[in-house]
């Protein structure tokens, strides 16, 4: 099936939501954010971002359900009015209006039919420190990822021309970074390496998002030896795909904790259709078909095809040495 339109939309709708958080982020103050049930920030930039981006596939696509991350249950309380009248100012909306397309995104998910999923700031504390973070939108069809694309504000881009990539990946159509300033459009691949001499590690900035610790004894197996490179959100998958990086672990920090789809979708089919390979700390393919979490999977491993089998099973090993015997 050809995603041509719902591609054009998607490029666009992240690019709009790009240029919103980056004129949030030029004047950012400790206001602009609150704290979550979970204790993680959010922001008006991931707010405005996620109603700026529904609101375009609304318009586009009416009939298609979101599975966004945030929902505007707090903004509608009298103690948060000034945080809403700020976001309803950037997106030249009104309050009522903002908080039914942030609330638009509370679709369930699952194996049958076609929705989108939406991560408005996958690594907020990124955004917040001024580093990495990533727009993420994917598309799902019966519980597939069918396209994805992952808006980078601070990442270099691969042309050296300055800050600032898109990356989008339809499925069986290959992997593009695109310059967002001039819309030309590169092909991108994983690093070829068939051993890990020269491989590098990619993993996240906060270590209550991936064991560091399990990383180091997985990379000492491997016999990787060069610094890992660490940075926010799904730009690392990003950077496996155009080949910055050998392998990104995300590993448990607890046993409960269940990855969400938004976290991954994007990123995964970048990876995959740059020439890698996406599972999970045992090996199985991540299932974006039961609903808005990861359920029937633990962990994320990404590589490319030479050098998967050895970094699962050093995984496994490190992990849960019983489970490679």
């Amino acid at each position: 099936m050809n995603y041509l339109n719902e591609r054009e939309t998607a490029i666009q709708a992240v690019t709009a939501a790009m240029k919103i958080c980056q004129e949030v982020r030029s004047g950012y103050s400790d206001a602009d954010a609150q704290t979550k049930d979970d204790h993680s920030p959010v922001t008006v930039a991931d707010y405005a971002s996620q109603a700026e981006i529904i609101a375009a596939l609304q318009n586009d696509f009416p009939s298609d359900p979101v599975v966004g991350e945030e929902d505007a249950g707090e903004l509608r309380g009298e103690e948060n009015r000034s945080l809403l009248l700020r976001i309803a100012a950037i997106l030249k909306r009104d309050g009522d209006e903002v908080c039914e397309l942030i609330d638009s995104g509370s679709h369930t998910g699952g194996a049958e039919g076609r929705f989108w999923t939406l991560d408005p700031i996958d690594g907020t504390k990124g955004f917040i420190r001024g580093e990495q973070y990533a727009v993420a939108l994917a598309l799902i069809e019966q519980g597939e990822v069918v396209l994805g694309v992952l808006g980078c504000p601070n990442l270099p881009r691969g042309d050296d021309s300055g800050n600032g990539a898109i990356f989008v990946a339809e499925r069986g159509a290959g992997a593009k970074e695109i310059n967002p300033e001039s819309g030309a459009e590169a092909c991108i691949r994983v690093q070829d390496y068939r051993d890990f001499s020269a491989a590098n590690f990619c993993e996240s900035v906060e270590t209550g998002h991936s064991s560091h610790g399990h990383s180091e004894k997985i990379a000492e197996k491997l016999g990787i030896t060069t610094p890992p490179f660490r940075i926010d959100s799904q730009c690392k998958y990003a950077a496996v795909a155009r080949g910055q990086a050998s392998v990104y672990l995300r590993l448990p920090t607890r046993a409960d904790y269940v990855e969400k789809i938004w976290d991954h979708a994007a990123g995964a089919i970048v990876v995959e259709e740059a020439g890698g390979k996406v599972c999970d700390i045992f090996g199985n393919a991540l299932d974006f078909s039961c609903g808005r979490l990861l359920e029937k999977n633990k962990g994320v491993v990404v590589t490319n095809e030479y050098l998967h089998a050895d970094t699962v099973s050093a995984v496994k090993e490190t992990l849960n040495p019983e489970s490679s015997s």
